[in-house]
């Protein structure tokens, strides 16, 4: 018979933690998460699906993302579709500067909140989809450093979890390199695009976590700052 060591409660003496039910969820539709790279608001079927479908519609960018739209309207149905969920909040990321060839403004990405439980103070980040010109710059380390502030700080909650497919490497590097902690491997979790089912990779930031999460994305965002012009 194989051993099996109970884990050990680590806040044994652990209080009630404060309700988050009340608070601002859903996110206000005209909320607007503005930092020195990317500007977040939530996404609009009208504005947005558009200009998400041109920067996304790549196969390298849904490899591992389920949901891939055929065309603009595909997109805009995938919008509406998150946005009708109650446990979902989908972001429309836009370039606050310009970066890769590409203007001030342009979109660049989508980003979530998804399965929120707002009584047990949750949720997760996912369904991350980003040009690839940005890919290793400072959107994404920005981007989450903006939604682990709003989850975390203003929200209240005590836990972010983050997901990836086991395959997908670069994303699970990505997601150790924020500072996330890595809680392990749920098997056989969820079925791919071509009908397979995952292994799904599983990192956390919780309240304890945050302020060296912040920390490090701080850092990592200092270091893409564009040197100064000499004159």
């Amino acid at each position: 018979m194989l051993r099996f060591d109970p884990p050990t409660d680590p806040r044994p003496d652990d209080p009630p933690y404060p309700t988050v039910a009340e608070r601002s969820w859903p996110v206000p539709p005209d909320t607007h998460l503005a930092g020195e790279v990317v500007e977040l608001t939530v996404s609009d079927v009208e504005r947005d699906a558009f200009e998400l479908f041109a920067a996304l519609d790549s196969d390298v960018v849904w490899a591992h993302v389920r949901g891939r739209p055929a065309d603009v309207e595909g997109m805009a149905h995938l919008i509406r579709g998150r946005l009708a969920d109650p446990d979902w909040c989908p972001w429309t990321v836009r370039l606050r500067r310009p970066m890769a060839g590409l203007p001030a403004g342009a979109v660049v990405g989508m980003t979530c909140f998804l399965a929120v439980s707002p009584g047990d103070a949750r949720g997760e980040i996912g369904a991350t989809t980003y040009h690839p010109s940005v890919w290793g710059t400072g959107v994404n380390p920005e981007c989450k450093l903006l939604l682990l502030g709003y989850a975390l700080d203003l929200l209240g909650w005590g836990r972010v979890q983050l997901k990836t497919d086991i395959r997908n490497e670069r994303s699970q590097r990505s997601i150790a390199h924020l500072g996330a902690h890595y809680e392990g491997v749920l098997r056989r979790y969820q079925r791919r695009t071509d009908g397979s089912v995952r292994d799904t990779v599983l990192f956390s930031v919780t309240r304890e976590d945050w302020p060296q999460v912040r920390e490090t994305l701080q850092e990592r965002l200092a270091q893409t700052r564009p040197a100064p012009q000499l004159r």
